[in-house]
């Protein structure tokens, strides 16, 4: 039923930012520190076997937050180790997510060309 589909990717998305939003608040983490944690994290869960059971349950909610880049740094590494060994490990990190890096990039480029920065207040 589709209303269970929304209601899983809301409440599964939901948790996963809730998560990051308290590692802020309480943790008295920057945002940089937190984006870390939950990469990582993605990738703990990830490499356990537990967050692919989490996507199909919640579908988006499970692969659009910054967890999901750590879960397919960790599958890359994982699939690419099995085919190369400990060379594809690092090869296969960078494969499966270079898309999302480039993306990143030229995005980050286009709206560096399109908007002025605010200076430093005095």
């Amino acid at each position: 039923m589709i209303f269970f589909d929304f209601f899983f990717a809301f409440l599964i998305g939901g948790i996963i930012c809730l998560i990051g939003q308290l590692i802020m608040d309480f943790g008295k983490m920057t945002p940089g520190h937190t984006l870390s944690i939950l990469v990582v994290s993605g990738a703990i869960v990830s490499g356990l076997g537990l967050y692919q059971p989490i996507i199909d349950l919640a579908g988006a909610g499970a692969t659009i937050p910054i967890t999901s880049f750590g879960h397919s740094l960790a599958q890359g590494a994982i699939a690419e180790a099995e085919k190369h060994g400990w060379v594809g490990v690092l090869t296969g990190m960078f494969e499966v997510t270079s898309s999302g890096i480039s993306a990143a990039i030229v995005f980050g480029f286009i709206a560096a060309l399109i908007f002025k920065p605010k200076g430093k207040a005095n």
